[in-house]
């Protein structure tokens, strides 16, 4: 069995809407849109009175060189919100199929699946917010078609080794796809998820631009996949998901000069990290800093709703997560500036050895 047939029947067999652009894509005298003839009023750079490239064609080949993938396995979005929502809607049939996500974790998994009326299953993390494999594969059913994995986790910060994910992707071959979410994978310094789709069919990795290389406003996200979910997918992504001015960003982000600097940023950010991380562990409030492996810090309080409150007042904003059940009084903090640091620190007040 073809992970491809996890999918729901009725996606399998839909014939996908044509785009003007998917029409004679080499023509030079474009009338079968309905676009406007004329430049936009508003200037700019490129050709903003046509439609764009569903897939383009340039920047698909510099993802896929910058993930190792090939350019069939890789399908481009408005970020992994929307590659998350299309393999929902693809895979899972309304009131009757299920995903697994494994608490605390990102929110978009569940709220994807209540948008599709498909049930969560939750495989909570361990009390160390490892997976647990196990007990994860315990709670799989036949009604269960994708298994969410976050790796490094948002909101804690830890990593899940390949390893551990290829044994999820071996146990639960024939049976779901594992997704695996690596937003924050470029501030781990492991290997990615893409290793195993020469193994396994049912792997399915998300990337995006929004994090290291700093286009979170551009919402440009990959899943990389085998090539039939890649196609199968495409049939019920929009018909134009990028902007010309996005896709330009990202080209531009792709440039071997561009990821030079991107590296240099990158480490620079995990040294700033590692500094934060160890500064804040010595003020007044602050119980626990636990290690991370993404841009961010989850950090244990005394009393987060106060220390939150007395953050926001001194104009520095940080996330309450502190609603988890497995996360009680914590906050997680970006890795910011030096300037955003110092005034941070400043906001909280006073050390430990000062109280």
């Amino acid at each position: 069995m073809s992970a491809i047939e996890l999918a729901r029947a009725e996606i399998r067999a839909l014939k996908p809407y044509s785009s003007a652009r998917m029409e004679a894509s080499g023509g030079s005298v474009l009338l079968n849109a309905n676009e406007s003839p004329w430049p936009s009023v508003m200037g700019g750079t490129g050709a903003l009175n046509r439609y764009p490239d569903p897939q383009p064609a340039e920047l698909v080949r510099r993802l896929a060189a910058l993930y190792g993938v090939t350019p069939d396995q890789v399908l481009v979005g408005r970020g992994s919100d929307e590659a998350i929502d299309l393999l929902v809607r693809a895979f899972c049939r309304a009131g009757q199929d299920a995903v697994v996500i494994s608490p605390p974790t990102f929110g978009m998994y569940s709220v994807s699946a209540g948008i599709q009326d498909a049930a969560v299953i939750d495989a909570p993390l361990r009390a160390d917010f490892s997976l647990d494999v196990d007990g994860l594969l315990e709670l799989v059913t036949p009604r269960v078609k994708l298994v969410f994995v976050c790796s490094p986790n948002n909101p804690t910060g830890n990593l899940v080794p390949v390893a551990e994910i290829e044994r999820l992707a071996a146990a639960l071959a024939d049976r779901a796809l594992v997704v695996v979410d690596e937003a924050y994978i470029e501030f781990a310094g492991t290997p990615s998820a893409t290793e195993l789709l020469g193994r396994y069919d049912n792997i399915v990795v998300l990337r995006t631009l929004s994090k290291a290389h700093a286009l979170a406003a551009a919402r440009v996200g990959t899943l990389i996949a085998h090539e039939e979910i890649v196609a199968l997918l495409r049939r019920i992504l929009p018909a134009y998901p990028l902007p010309a001015p996005c896709v330009e960003a990202a080209l531009a982000a792709l440039t071997p000069p561009a990821l030079t600097a991107t590296r240099v940023r990158v480490a620079g950010l995990l040294e700033a990290r590692a500094r934060l991380a160890e500064v804040l562990q010595t003020y007044a409030g602050v119980r626990e800093v636990f290690p991370s492996s993404a841009n961010f810090l989850l950090v244990r309080c005394a009393d987060a709703q106060s220390v939150y409150r007395q953050l926001l007042a001194a104009g520095v904003v940080v996330r309450d997560v502190s609603h988890h059940p497995a996360l009680p009084d914590c906050l997680r903090i970006s890795v910011g500036s030096d300037e955003d640091h110092r005034r941070l620190l400043a906001a909280l007040g006073r050390r430990e050895e000062a109280a």
